[in-house]
């Protein structure tokens, strides 16, 4: 299948991360997307840590799907990723945190 138009999106919204792995976006059916960049932002006094997943359909997430693992975000600071991966149809994000305090966006593009 060729993928003929790339659409430029925000895969992700600012939202809250809790401490269960939970999936914050899907990989649409017949669609390719690109991961472009990240941000995660720590609201807290404290530092909290941070786990980022890429799971493929049937997966779950753990250490061999992981973009970021048990990665220490500085109180009032925010990690800035930038990069490009490419997901397939039925790829989630899923995010955790050690705690509530986290806010994560994400952008990058569909391509169909």
């Amino acid at each position: 299948m060729a993928f003929q138009n790339i659409t430029a999106n925000v895969l992700i919204p600012a939202t809250g991360i809790t401490a269960t792995a939970a999936i914050r976006y899907t990989t649409p059916a017949l669609t390719r997307t690109l991961l472009k960049s990240i941000d995660v932002c720590n609201t807290t006094t404290g530092a909290l840590t941070l786990r980022i997943f890429l799971v493929a359909t049937g997966d779950s997430p753990g250490t061999t799907n992981a973009l970021y693992y048990d990665f220490s975000i500085a109180a009032k600071t925010t990690l800035s990723w930038r990069g490009l991966q490419v997901l397939v149809a039925g790829t989630t994000i899923q995010v955790q945190s050690t705690t509530t305090g986290l806010t994560i966006t994400a952008s990058g593009g569909e391509a169909t």
